[in-house]
């Protein structure tokens, strides 16, 4: 399979782009596994050049595949190498990404003013929305650990535990497993749950409390999201009733991730179902998300969506219902798209948990 630079110069080929600055960070990692905080990728149809600082010289030189390293330090600024490295290419017209402050791009075009400077047409998404072979792998790990880590964490789900402890816990398993903690853990209880992205409090848990956990490890560059629900003590009737519904949903989302299927329909399923019991009016946000570098990356599954679901795809699918006073509920898993049907990625058990 061709890396993702290759890729991306075939893309700017037959978009007869001619060169292109990838400044965002997670495209300049995605695009050539450079770790690092700072760096950039001149990238052309036939070559190309990885622009970072002395800070990082020796790291990009480690990492960094599919192009040369160029790096500078003190007193050279950046835009005077970048200049220096687009003469050398041969640079007349360069595209840059659309998320660039207006700010930065008007310091580029006037220190660096030898080339026609323009917005870059949407190349970089649809080739990340892709996921290699590797990048799955990677995903596959994160998601390995993410199930692990939720049944270490399950038996501090108990009367008189605070959220704030949970989610500690939480972030002790992931670093101590060698991964980073790939967003701030949701630990909802209660009342709690009904915020669908609630912080965690010093809120003690309560017998028949709904507990939300929302949670992912970074792991290799890589990111893994998984959401689960509990009941602590004996699930009420209509707890059960709620929770069945959103399982109900998530399966149903899950197995419509076919090649071919629209984002925006696969989002409607969701809220069809929970219509069938009344309660799509307490689903506010969307279906769904890209996996991969980033916990939010590339891609959506919502109303507004325009995605359409390919083999190599990596989504989370994470319906969920959050009624004030009563509580919330949600159920998430990572998904791989393939030419066979979905993969599922997280595995830990979603059928309705009461914890004694």
């Amino acid at each position: 399979m061709s890396s993702n630079i290759e890729r991306l110069q075939s893309a700017l080929g037959a978009a007869n782009v001619p060169a292109m600055l990838v400044s965002d960070i997670t495209n300049v990692q995605w695009l050539t596994g450079f770790s690092g905080s700072s760096g950039f990728a001149v990238v052309t149809p036939k070559s190309g050049v990885f622009i970072t600082d002395s800070r990082y010289t020796i790291q990009a030189g480690e990492e960094v595949t599919g192009l040369p390293v160029a790096s500078f330090a003190s007193p050279v600024r950046f835009s005077e190498f970048l200049a220096q490295n687009l003469e050398n290419l041969g640079v007349k017209k360069l595209a840059f990404e659309k998320s660039v402050t207006y700010g930065t791009w008007d310091e580029w075009k006037t220190m660096v003013d030898t080339v026609d400077w323009t917005p870059a047409p949407e190349v970089i998404k649809p080739l990340r929305m892709v996921k290699t072979e590797d990048e799955v792998a990677k995903i596959r790990e994160a998601c390995k650990l993410a199930d692990a880590c939720l049944a270490h964490v399950q038996r501090l789900l108990q009367p008189g535990v605070t959220e704030y402890d949970i989610s500690l816990e939480i972030e002790f398993f992931f670093r101590r497993s060698g991964a980073e903690v790939g967003f701030a853990p949701i630990v909802a209880s209660g009342p709690n749950s009904a915020r669908p992205h609630a912080r965690p409090s010093e809120r003690k848990i309560e017998s028949g409390d709904f507990v939300t956990l929302d949670i992912g490890a970074k792991l290799n560059g890589y990111n893994s999201d998984i959401t689960r629900t509990f009941v602590v003590g004996k699930a009420s009737q209509r707890q059960k009733e709620v929770y069945e519904q959103v399982l109900k949903a998530e399966t149903s989302c899950i197995a419509a991730l076919i090649t071919g299927a629209k984002a925006v329909e696969v989002d409607g399923l969701a809220r069809k179902i929970l219509d069938e019991k009344g309660l799509a009016q307490y689903f506010g946000h969307g279906l769904g998300h890209g996996l991969g570098k980033s916990v939010h990356d590339l891609g959506g599954l919502s109303t507004r969506s325009d995605d359409v679901i390919a083999p190599g795809q990596v989504w989370t699918v994470e319906p969920g219902v959050y009624i004030e006073g009563f509580g919330g509920v949600r159920i998430e898993d990572d998904v791989h798209v393939t030419a066979n049907g979905p993969e599922i990625l997280t595995h830990f058990p979603k059928e309705l948990t009461e914890l004694s």
